[in-house]
């Protein structure tokens, strides 16, 4: 999913902690335990693949969001697709069979019986049934990324790789939405609570000076009610968020339990904050804070290690920990954890960078391969682009969607503020000049407020395709959480792939060929 974070160090149980090379203000983990900055790439049914690997621009989420440039790679776009939910099987497996915990690196969520996942490279939720066979599968424009999932009264609490959280019901149904009270937040839930900690999953450099507490409690509506715990702050206040993120579990009896990224130590909190326990599995001789190296070029690069990726409860009610075995977590580790006394009752050396960890309730363990898995699930036919837009050029004439029916489409969300859209303007004009007005077209809507603002972007970059004015209504329609977001549409107006963000001239040649893959497969069908 990534490839721009470089990594060194001895392994963790050495005393040097890993080094981690970091992009100016983008702060990454290991794949796939969160996404670097790069171009994603999404397809509809056999069209999916992974991204390209390769270093790219910042990707803006919102005019108005004071995060805005820190965010960077994939931070979620809506899909245009219509509402999905896949039923695979009308089978319903007895409640004793195995509970999903983790897929990938990322946090799965029990409801009824079937445990549902996220999948962040498809942009959707897959659920399995107690023999851990996929039996649904719910894709929305709402999950760009989506990176963990946890159960909210009957429900599907979901984790957005930047932070915000979307319920789903377990037909598929979008139930609502909110914002992240940190820069990024991670979920987790106990009966009706919410907890909200800063996410493992997309770290930035944002400093803190201890004000901030260490978890957000929420109410079922997303709403901040009070904070609980002590932030650690570093010695380098610009590193507070690595120091502080990390996973987050509660537990039936009202506990919280939560294991920083970078530390070696996982916490028990009482439903006040207050400490009850701390565990350690001694990975390291000494443990400094992260720090920064010296600059390569452009490059920042901070030291440290990466030891929790996530946690959960398992239905034997022990505390599951899915941690890293060497500093650079390119290979995992699981601990099982006595709930009363935190005392490590078992440790697996998984030695793969991902995995999929199942637990009945007898507390048997199974470690599967997430991609066989996940392979189980039937790839879906393409999606229509919807709702189909009616939208004004620059002169005020109206164009359609169904104007550009017969015609592989490139739908491309911008906006002026978005200044990885002005690094993109250019490709795209030189993409739209490579193909026959008969054959390709782009569709570039600003979603910008200002018209004034809009037209001087147009005056800089002279686009040579169609401009059509959003008036900043797409987001709200389109449900994308960041500019650029594109859309490639085949010429029956379906989904051929979507693209968060901008990735650079090896994202555009990726989409050369594509765009000429299907220009090829509909003459040949119509020799």
């Amino acid at each position: 999913m990534r490839r721009r974070v470089r990594q060194g160090g001895r392994c963790a149980r050495d005393s040097e902690l890993g080094r981690h090379d970091l992009h100016a203000g983008q702060l990454q983990t290991r794949r796939p335990a969160e996404l670097e900055a790069r171009a994603v790439r999404r397809g509809a049914g056999e069209g999916h693949r992974r991204a390209p690997d390769e270093p790219r621009h910042a990707h803006d989420r919102d005019q108005d969001d004071r995060r805005r440039h820190l965010m960077r790679g994939p931070p979620g776009a809506g899909t245009a697709a219509a509402l999905g939910l896949v039923v695979l099987s009308a089978c319903h497996p007895a409640p004793s069979g195995f509970t999903l915990l983790f897929l990938g690196r990322s946090p799965a969520a029990r409801v009824g019986t079937v445990s549902w996942a996220p999948d962040p490279d498809h942009s959707r939720l897959v659920g399995f049934d107690g023999t851990l066979h996929v039996v649904r599968t719910i894709a929305d424009p709402r999950l760009a990324t989506p990176m963990a999932v946890a159960p909210l009264q009957g429900r599907l609490l979901v984790t957005e790789r930047t932070g915000e959280a979307v319920v789903f019901d377990t037909a598929g149904k979008p139930v609502r939405e909110w914002q992240s009270p940190f820069p990024a937040s991670l979920y987790a839930t106990g009966d009706d609570r919410i907890v909200a900690a800063r996410s493992p999953y997309f770290v930035q450099f944002v400093g803190e000076d201890g004000s901030q507490p260490l978890l957000w409690l929420l109410d079922t509506l997303g709403r901040p009610s009070h904070g609980l715990g002590v932030t650690h702050v570093p010695d380098v206040a610009y590193l507070a968020q690595l120091a502080n993120a990390g996973a987050v579990a509660l537990g039936q009896d009202g506990a919280i339990y939560f294991a920083p990224l970078v530390r070696d130590e996982i916490l028990k909190l009482d439903p006040t904050g207050a400490t009850v326990w701390r565990a350690q599995r001694g990975l390291f001789r000494e443990e400094p804070d992260p720090h920064f190296l010296p600059p390569k070029g452009r490059e920042i690069r901070v030291a440290h290690a990466l030891v929790n990726i996530a946690l959960s409860v398992g239905p034997d009610g022990r505390l599951y920990a899915l941690g890293a075995q060497d500093s650079a977590a390119t290979r995992l580790r699981l601990d099982v954890l006595d709930p009363a006394s935190g005392r490590i009752v078992t440790t697996r050396a998984l030695g793969t960078r991902a995995t999929a960890v199942a637990v009945d309730r007898g507390g048997t363990i199974r470690v599967l391969d997430p991609d066989s898995l996940l392979a189980q699930t039937p790839t879906r036919g393409r999606d229509l682009f919807a709702p189909a837009f009616v939208l004004p050029d620059l002169t005020g004439k109206v164009v359609r969607l169904d104007d550009y029916r017969d015609k592989v489409t490139l739908v491309n969300f911008w906006a002026s503020w978005c200044e990885p859209c002005r690094a993109e303007f250019p490709h795209m004009a030189a993409l739209y000049h490579e193909f026959s007005r008969d054959d390709f077209d782009i569709a570039a809507v600003s979603d910008d407020i200002s018209e004034a603002k809009m037209r001087a972007f147009v005056a800089e970059f002279h686009p040579p395709f169609p401009i059509l004015v959003g008036r900043g209504d797409m987001k709200a329609i389109y449900h994308y959480r960041g500019l650029p977001y594109s859309v490639l549409l085949d010429r029956q107006g379906r989904i051929i792939e979507r693209i968060f963000g901008f990735g650079g001239e090896t994202e555009f040649r990726e989409l050369r060929e594509t765009i000429a893959r299907e220009i090829d497969a509909d003459s040949a069908a119509h020799r």
